[in-house]
């Protein structure tokens, strides 16, 4: 199954894109999707706190136990702040 996989702001300055496309072999939680990043892109453990990320499925915000299936997008940011 395939995956987009959206980054935004600092990011896609750490890993060098704003979007990429992931396989699986299946369903897998979202949890599992963002290790896999994670894996293929060290830069972005490297400059980032892990706790400081969001992660979203199909825009909607995740806690990481939501299934990702065959053109889920899945965006990966860091907190934003306005005032």
């Amino acid at each position: 199954m395939r995956v987009k996989v959206l980054f935004f702001g600092a990011t896609s300055d750490s890993v060098g894109k704003r979007e990429v496309e992931l396989s699986f072999d299946e369903d897998v939680k979202a949890e599992t999707a963002l290790e896999k990043i994670f894996a293929e892109f060290p830069g972005l453990e490297k400059n980032h706190d892990k706790k400081s990320l969001h992660f979203s499925v199909n825009q909607e915000y995740s806690d990481g136990n939501e299934i990702i299936e065959d053109g889920d997008e899945l965006a990966v940011f860091t907190s934003v702040s306005g005032g």
